[in-house]
């Protein structure tokens, strides 16, 4: 099965083919806050996660998610003006869901009840660089290739 593993340091991510093989790599953007796992941080846990849902598999690019839900409305430079400072979620989402009991899942730490995705971007985000406050953002281009490769309980390992 894929495996996926970022690298917070490196801004990138990796998709493992079954025998550990990097068969692709991504420019991603994870939380301007840097690492951590406590609820309110705003911080991009670490540790073994697993891809919980995937969400978005029809929707057009720069489709706009509020809770997990398409509003009906396409991102565009107007809108952006109007929300200035919204941390947009775009085309597909990845909710990630943590496996280690005490540091990223359950009470205080829980991942996914922190509602942190791998999720498309507007085109102007910059990739490389932290800049979420917690998620992990890409390309709409990128996500839409990886939400077509992973499937939900794909192993996510985030690190340092």
């Amino acid at each position: 099965m894929t495996s996926l593993r970022i690298d917070i340091t490196h801004q990138t991510m990796e998709v493992l083919a079954p025998i550990q093989k990097v068969s692709r790599r991504y420019l991603i953007s994870s939380s301007r806050n840097g690492a951590g796992e406590l609820n309110g941080s705003f911080c991009t846990p670490r540790g073994r996660h697993i891809i919980r849902a995937k969400i978005g598999a029809s929707a057009a690019v720069n489709t706009i998610f509020v809770k997990r839900r398409p509003t009906g409305e396409i991102y565009s430079q107007e809108l952006a003006s109007r929300f200035p400072g919204r941390d947009w979620i775009l085309t597909r989402i990845l909710w990630l869901s943590g496996c280690e009991v005490g540091f990223n899942r359950l009470r205080e730490v829980d991942t996914m009840r922190r509602y942190i995705y791998i999720h498309g971007s507007p085109a102007e985000t910059e990739m490389g660089k932290p800049g979420s406050i917690g998620c992990i953002r890409m390309r709409n281009q990128d996500i839409m290739e990886l939400f077509e490769i992973v499937e939900a309980g794909t192993e996510v390992e985030i690190a340092v």
